[in-house]
């Protein structure tokens, strides 16, 4: 039987998110592209663009 795994790692199948898992650095949460973070950096990582955009949207929250 095989159990499910949620460890990060690859079964074989492909969903495009793991594409960039190569080159070493995460992948960001919001767009899916590589972040200047190494993968092994705990918690939520974001792009130079979304961390841009999250900030804006943080400032304009009132």
């Amino acid at each position: 039987m095989n159990d499910d795994m949620n460890d990060g790692t690859t079964d074989g199948t492909t969903d495009g998110t793991n594409d960039r898992r190569s080159t070493g650095f995460a992948d960001c949460v919001q767009c899916g592209e590589p972040t200047e973070y190494p993968s092994d950096r705990p918690g939520s990582t974001l792009c130079p663009v979304c961390a841009w955009q999250e900030a804006q949207r943080a400032a304009c929250s009132g």
